[in-house]
């Protein structure tokens, strides 16, 4: 069939969403409407391929619910009622808003809470705002990443760099994979990961997943399973580490010529400090493994060589995050594995430095006054230093009710939330929706009334990604860039986040805060950017194309020129080398903060006495069909996967609970409705809910869409990371009659 003849139009293209996945897509455009999406048609092995998410991507551009004009809140904050206005009256308002309590309270009362609702590099709210803002007279913000921050902390331990992932080609190199807490199958962390491991398989590389669920990636790779105890991967590794090291298994000639600790790191196992021994049975009665599959493990991953241990961002979003990829990366180092072809250095970001969106070009911002003087932070350890002008991400919702106070640097009065749906995103998330009734005056920018945008008082309607052009690049991997092609004129008047900004600039006299035009910012990001100016030589091919793939001669290697010659390319610790023993870390005299990595356990953890009220461990995993919480109004995606909580039969049965039940998940916090899946897919002890359907409380305060950061806690690791998969609950089940709701 001949498209063109038919009146359609291919517009090649991709999104900007925080999926881990960048996928080159094909845009059938026919009358200016959407008729089809198709992925990449690129052949084997180049081709990167689309997963469900983008695959309905044109029920969320045409959504009924999209936001279509301006709005003002007519009624009590978060119940969602607001009347239709002007662009004139929205943006009169929110500078007059902005000026008065810039003059009544100070700048630092003026908060922005950007996120990662849109990845891209012109449209990214983020930095637009922050620029408007910071000419404003400034601003208070936010410090860390709610998926990363404990990773980031490990590997600027340990490394001192965040780029720790070796392509995924190379996995093909690999004689042993250990995907220990990871699910790329859901958590797309590199399109053709998923691809890549599967090939993989095919080749006859044996594949481990240690994780407390048998997830979809262990169903479709896994030649062993290990069940795990949530929050103590660490205790296990250690335990490796005892058996490598007494059996002499370590890469000792390693160890010596490109680390530093590794004596105390060897002191800790072998309970030289405490006079506990971190043998495989000490583990076992900590997280349920058998002494001997970890004795086992422990000797295969270190004579298996090379071997790729691929921890992640999953369990690193707990009470003691950093711990676990700390443990991965010493592992590593252990067994030699670093810097090697088909090894790993574990880390958990996996971030390769061609194509990685930590070096996308952006707008020249403008200099927070807010933040300027104090003590420099760049490479400290201390989450002291970088809260003093800052607001953890996990606290902001406390910090609104609190203030000055409670120690946070600013009494908030106007909060503008732009690319986000942090009250559903966010730890305890019935604390959030407090915080937000009382904030004096409330921005949102967004596609839909989202749970976040019904406490607004202004709402701003923004376009989709599909009615932008703009760059993007993949988070964790590529090697490859991508362009987002406009396919569609958006609905009634939405505008971008970047064009809000720039009107707004305007209005308040900022001259030349938009000197180029749209298309002139978007060719010099690409010419002038030293990556990719070199390799992307005609510009116009590339944006009519919508990817540019980098050939590589050889798989990228992380660390591949310190393990050649350290001497030359030392890594960007203080010692130049891997840091087993951070002496940083040593100086914050921290002890849930050690030196070292060591397991220590936590509150709500395994062996916190609430277990006795509340039993249940809670996982809080991404969702196969959303992206956090976007797309979760999508019907064709509440098809493919309904909300459902994981729990096992051992559990189920004593209360019970029948496989599609309805039942209530709760705690201290909150209380969710959500339908049972009894299965033996899950340890006892333990329950998983996916983050990321919507916040709808009822008239008792019980979440019928399920959402699961009401049960979560605001709180966050000593490495900063959120704490979002440590917590406690139990289940019973509902009455026949309780139906969740569809999550809109």
């Amino acid at each position: 069939m001949n498209l063109q003849q038919e009146g359609v139009k291919i517009v090649r293209t991709t999104v900007a969403y925080d999926c881990g996945g960048r996928c080159p897509l094909r845009l059938h455009v026919k009358d200016g409407i959407i008729v089809r999406v198709e992925g990449d048609d690129a052949e084997e092995p180049e081709q990167l391929r689309t997963c469900v998410r983008c695959r309905a991507l044109r029920k969320e551009v045409y959504h009924p619910d999209r936001l279509k004009y301006p709005m003002k809140r007519v009624g009590p904050k978060g119940k969602g009622q607001f009347e239709q206005i002007s662009w004139d009256e929205a943006y009169d308002t929110i500078i007059d808003r902005l000026t008065h309590i810039k003059n009544t309270y100070g700048n630092g009362s003026l908060f922005l809470a950007s996120g990662g609702g849109y990845l891209g590099a012109l449209h990214r709210a983020g930095g637009a705002f922050a620029k408007l803002l910071g000419l404003f007279g400034g601003y208070s913000s936010t410090y860390g990443n709610v998926s990363s921050e404990g990773a980031v902390w490990a590997v600027m331990a340990q490394y001192g760099s965040v780029m720790v992932g070796n392509s995924r080609d190379d996995l093909l190199n690999s004689r042993l994979i250990l995907l220990w807490g990871w699910d790329p199958a859901r958590m797309i962390s590199g399109t053709n990961t998923t691809y890549h491991l599967i090939r993989a398989k095919e080749a006859g590389i044996k594949i481990v997943c240690i994780d407390p669920r048998y997830h979809d990636s262990a169903v479709i790779l896994a030649d062993q399973w290990i069940p795990i105890r949530p929050g103590t991967d660490t205790a296990m590794m250690a335990a490796m580490a005892n058996v490598i090291i007494k059996e002499n298994l370590q890469d000792q000639a390693f160890l010596d010529k490109y680390t530093i600790g590794f004596d105390q790191f060897q002191a800790y196992v072998l309970g030289h400090e405490d006079g506990v021994d971190k043998t495989p049975a000490w583990a076992e009665a900590i997280t349920g493994v058998p002494a001997h599959t970890i004795e086992n493990l422990a000797r295969e991953y270190a004579t298996t060589k090379p071997a790729a241990l691929m921890d992640c961002q999953g369990p690193a979003r707990s009470a003691m995050g950093e711990q676990y990829n700390r443990g991965a990366m010493t592992l590593c180092a252990m067994t030699g594995n670093v810097g090697k072809k088909g090894g790993s250095a574990g880390g958990g970001l996996m971030g390769i430095p061609v194509g990685h969106m930590f070096r996308a070009s952006s707008i020249p911002g403008s200099k927070n006054p807010i933040e300027a003087g104090g003590p420099s932070i760049k490479g400290t350890l201390d989450l002291n230093l970088r809260t003093l002008k800052r607001i953890h991400i996990n606290k902001i919702f406390d910090a609104i009710l609190k203030g000055k106070a409670g120690g946070y640097p600013a009494d908030i009065k106007l909060g503008w939330f732009v690319s986000n749906n942090f009250l559903n995103q966010l730890g305890n998330t019935n604390k959030a929706a407090q915080a937000l009734s009382q904030l004096d005056f409330m921005i949102v920018n967004d596609l839909f009334m989202t749970p976040t945008a019904r406490y607004a008082d202004i709402l701003l309607p923004v376009t989709h990604v599909a009615e932008r052009n703009d760059l993007t690049r993949p988070w964790p991997s590529g090697p490859y860039y991508t362009h987002v092609n406009k396919a569609i004129n958006p609905p009634g008047e939405c505008k971008s986040d970047f064009e809000i900004a720039c009107e707004l600039a305007e209005r308040l006299g900022f001259k030349d805060f938009n000197p180029n035009t749209e298309s002139e910012w978007l060719r010099a990001f690409v010419e002038k950017n030293p990556e990719t100016g070199p390799q992307i030589k005609d510009y116009d091919k590339f944006r009519e194309e919508g990817i540019h793939r980098v050939r590589l001669e050889e798989p990228i290697i992380a660390f591949k020129k310190q393990i050649e010659d350290i001497e030359k390319y030392p890594f960007e610790t203080p010692s130049g080398k891997i840091e087993i023993f951070s002496q940083r870390a040593a100086e914050l005299h921290n002890p849930l903060c050690p030196p070292v990595p060591q397991y220590i356990p936590t509150q709500e953890g395994v062996t916190d006495p609430l277990r006795a009220k509340y039993p249940f461990q809670v996982l809080t995993p991404h969702g196969k069909t959303r992206v956090h919480s976007h797309l979760g109004n999508v019907d064709w995606l509440k098809e493919v996967e309904p909300h459902r909580c994981w729990i096992n039969p051992v559990d189920a049965t004593p209360r019970g609970i029948k496989d599609g039940d309805p039942i209530h998940v709760f705690n201290d916090r909150g209380k969710i409705l959500i339908t049972a899946w009894v299965t033996e897919r899950i340890i006892p002890g333990v329950i998983c809910v996916f983050e990321g359907t919507w916040y709808d409380p009822d008239e008792e305060g019980v979440c019928r869409g399920g959402c699961a950061n009401v049960l979560t806690n605001d709180v966050f690791s000593e490495g900063g990371a959120s704490a979002l998969n440590t917590l406690l609950a139990e289940v019973a089940r509902a009455s026949a009659a309780s139906v969740p709701s569809k999550n809109k």
